[in-house]
C-alpha cells in the first residue's frame, strides 16, 4: 500500500519510514502542508492512507485536512498531542477518518492504518440493495453515503456514516459497543473504544440532534428514531 506521511520532523520521519516500510507500505513523505497537497492532485499517484502531524511549519494541521478532503476520499489519519475530545471532535468533523494521540505505540498506529485502509476498500468493493434511510428528518442514502437533516446535506467521515448507517438499520435496538467496534472498525482492540465515544459525539454534534443517538450506559448506543 502507497502511504502519504506528512511529518515536518525528519529524524521522526526516517524512522518511522523504516518501519513501516518493513511492514508493506510503500512510504512518500511530505515535509509541510504544501508538499502533501501537490502530492495529492488529481491524477496523482494514489495514496491508500494520508498519515498527518498537526505541528506543520507552513499551515495549521486541520486546515491541511480539510483542503486534502476537499481534493480526495483517501482516508486520513491524523497524529495529534491534543488528546482533549474537542480537539479529535473538530478533527473529525474537517473529514479526518481516525487519529492517534502522541505518544503512540507503533502496534497501535499500524493496527488504524490497517483498519482505515481495509475499510475503505470494502467501501468500494460491497453495494446494497437498499437505497435510503429515513428516521424523521434524517435521510440516509446508502449508495452515494450522504445524509442530509431537513434537506440539508450534513458532510460525514467514512466512520462516522458506518457508525450511524449501522444503528439506524435498526432504530430502538441496542448495538453493543463490542458489535460496533467490531463491525464498523473491523476490529476487536479494546483500544479503539475511546474512539467509538468521541465519533458518537461527533455525530451527534454534526446532526444537531443530540437525542437521535441514545448512551445504553455500561452496554453500547442505540438510535432513537424521531416522531413523525
Amino acid at each position: 500500500m502507497r502511504l502519504l506521511l506528512v511529518e515536518d520532523d525528519n529524524h521522526v520521519a526516517a524512522a518511522l519510514s523504516a518501519v513501516l516500510a518493513r511492514h508493506g507500505f510503500d512510504v512518500t513523505h511530505a515535509r509541510s502542508g504544501e508538499e502533501a497537497l501537490q502530492a495529492l492532485v488529481p491524477g496523482g499517484e494514489g495514496f491508500g492512507v494520508v498519515l498527518l502531524d498537526l505541528g506543520l511549519p507552513d499551515q495549521d494541521g486541520y486546515e491541511v485536512c480539510g483542503k486534502i478532503r476537499k481534493r480526495t476520499s483517501t482516508p486520513v489519519i491524523m497524529v495529534t498531542a491534543r488528546s482533549d475530545v474537542r480537539s479529535r471532535i473538530h478533527g473529525l468533523n474537517l473529514g479526518a477518518d481516525d487519529y492517534v494521540v502522541k505518544p503512540y505505540d507503533t502496534g497501535e498506529l499500524l493496527a488504524r492504518i490497517h483498519a482505515v485502509s481495509r475499510r475503505s476498500v470494502q467501501e468500494e468493493a460491497t453495494g446494497s440493495t437498499e437505497t435510503q434511510v429515513l428516521l424523521g428528518p434524517v435521510r440516509i442514502e446508502l449508495p452515494t453515503r450522504q445524509v442530509s437533516v431537513n434537506g440539508t446535506p450534513v458532510q460525514l467521515t467514512r466512520k462516522e456514516f458506518d457508525l450511524l448507517a449501522l444503528l439506524a438499520q435498526r432504530p430502538g435496538v441496542v448495538f453493543r459497543r463490542e458489535q460496533i467496534i467490531s463491525e464498523v472498525w473491523r476490529t476487536s482492540w479494546e483500544g479503539t473504544g475511546r474512539t467509538l465515544e468521541v465519533h458518537v459525539a461527533s455525530l451527534r454534534s454534526k446532526l444537531r440532534m443530540p437525542a437521535l443517538i441514545e448512551t445504553v450506559r455500561g452496554v453500547g448506543y442505540r438510535l432513537v428514531a424521531p416522531a413523525v
